[in-house]
């Protein structure tokens, strides 16, 4: 069923009314229910049902499910490493022992090359580098809205940069099914490859992030974050309720000093190694085609049972005090929870309305081929923004612009590099998308704090994207 322009109330509304109330659940709920009254043709009774439906589905879905509970567990995994003394022995040792952190500089440079590190899962890259190094971010008055752009800037990006993960298997099977449809010729994986050097975005992301590390040369409301922490200590705004207070309600068990810096990092090391491990289990000896969010679950819980002995052996805590502090981790995490479960839910209401394909719609078959990549690139990122999702906009984008480009004669490489760099804009900032939510959450401030000092980077570096798009248009 066609509804034209009406399919972008949905995510206008949520979007605008996230913005100005500052109730990102509510706002997701009210988007979820405007997109259930289009499809119910106005019976509002319906709409209600049908909105409640929909969110329970999300829940149907097992790795929605294995990420929900994924996520929970980090609250948990947070809060065990801090009251055991892990947190305050590597900051100890980084700081004091060792000197390799000597500045904010170098703090979050450690963040930015963990977020690469982290390639083979998003939301995995995002958590990490967030309980790593937010204690390290806090010492040296580095606002917490900075971490957040650090942590989301470079989990999307090396992504799809580096595709040894979910994300290049669904990409490639999308090129594939072009090639199977006898649109174009070549290999997935070859075609996919050769299209990197023209992700632009995602390029110029990893670039701006390390330019604004090094030289501290912030702009905006993120200059005034940092300025705020720098002068006042203020790791955020008055009046602004963290997604996520880590603070809250714990009593370190470790004296300061006397923490062990190898009750964060051996935990950590197992996780980061189970889920290596795990992906070659899922994927049958193929690294590429394991189940990330199933390996990332294994790996965390096979982290608990290890803290959970090493703890108590180290009579830090009993067994029993370590599952109190593992159900009130999971608890401070509920609330996060939930706004997944909406932003997943909101994300399928718009797929079902086709706002995606209508977006689409607008330009096909009205461009010059010069002009194709970078029109792809502007559709895509408005498309993404609107949905919040990078993988629904490579779903609808690659089938419209690989046969847009060879009826135009554009380059196909460079088609492909624009889907995929359009589809990182909405994941890297869309206040509805999941991992823009869970950034804020992991490094502890609210959601519209990032969204609104992280938007005016992301939107002069697609601009610098589009520019690129436009000058390898002619030059290709």
């Amino acid at each position: 069923m066609e509804f034209g322009y009406l399919t972008l109330l949905p995510p206008i509304i949520a979007i605008a009314l996230a913005i100005a109330t500052k109730k990102v659940a509510v706002s997701l709920l009210t988007g979820i229910f405007c997109g259930e009254v289009l499809l119910f043709h106005g019976n509002f009774l319906y709409a209600i049902d049908a909105s409640l439906r929909t969110i329970l589905k999300v829940w149907t879905d097992l790795d929605n499910l294995e990420t929900f509970i994924f996520t929970a567990m980090m609250g948990s995994f947070v809060i065990l490493v801090e009251v055991s003394g892990g947190v305050d022995g590597f900051v100890h040792y980084l700081t004091e022992q060792s000197k390799h952190v000597k500045n904010k500089t170098v703090a979050m440079l450690l963040a930015y090359f963990i977020g690469i590190i982290i390639f083979i899962d998003g939301l995995l890259s995002i958590m990490f580098t967030a309980v790593v190094t937010r204690p390290l971010i806090d010492r040296f008055k580095v606002s917490r809205e900075k971490l957040a752009f650090i942590c989301d800037a470079t989990s999307a990006p090396i992504n799809a940069i580096i595709p040894l993960n979910s994300w290049g298997v669904m990409l490639m099977g999308l090129i594939g099914a072009e090639i199977s449809s006898g649109v174009i010729s070549g290999d997935p994986m070859t075609l996919l490859i050769s299209s990197l050097p023209y992700q632009f975005y995602s390029l110029l992301s990893l670039l701006f992030v390390l330019f604004y590390i090094l030289t501290s040369k912030d702009w905006g409301p993120m200059k005034k974050a940092e300025m705020r922490v720098q002068t006042t200590g203020k790791l955020y705004d008055d009046g602004v309720t963290p997604l996520l207070n880590d603070r809250d309600g714990i009593d370190k068990l470790v004296p300061e000093g006397k923490g062990n810096k190898w009750n964060m990092i051996l935990p950590l090391i197992v996780l980061i190694g189970g889920t290596f491990i795990g992906l070659l289990i899922t994927g049958h000896g193929n690294l590429i085609k394991g189940s990330g969010t199933t390996s990332i679950l294994y790996a965390i819980s096979l982290a608990h049972i290890v803290m959970c002995i090493m703890y108590d052996k180290q009579g830090i805590m009993s067994k029993g005090e370590f599952f109190d502090y593992f159900k009130k981790g999971i608890f401070n995490m509920m609330s996060l929870v939930v706004l997944l479960t909406l932003a997943f839910a909101i994300g399928r209401i718009i797929k079902t309305i086709g706002t995606g394909k209508f977006l689409a719609s607008l330009v096909s078959g009205q461009i010059s081929g010069n002009y194709c990549a970078a029109i792809v690139f502007i559709l895509g990122a408005i498309m993404s923004f609107s949905t919040g999702t990078s993988w629904g906009t490579f779903s609808i984008m690659m089938p419209i612009a690989i046969p847009m480009a060879v009826a135009l004669d554009a380059n196909i490489l460079l088609t492909i590099g624009a889907v995929v760099s359009s589809g990182i804009f909405g994941d890297h900032c869309s206040p509805i998308s999941d991992t823009t939510i869970l950034s804020s959450m992991s490094v502890g401030t609210d959601l519209l704090s990032h969204v609104k000092t992280q938007l005016p980077y992301a939107l002069l570096t697609a601009g610098l994207a589009t520019v690129c798009y436009i000058a390898a248009g002619f030059m290709m």
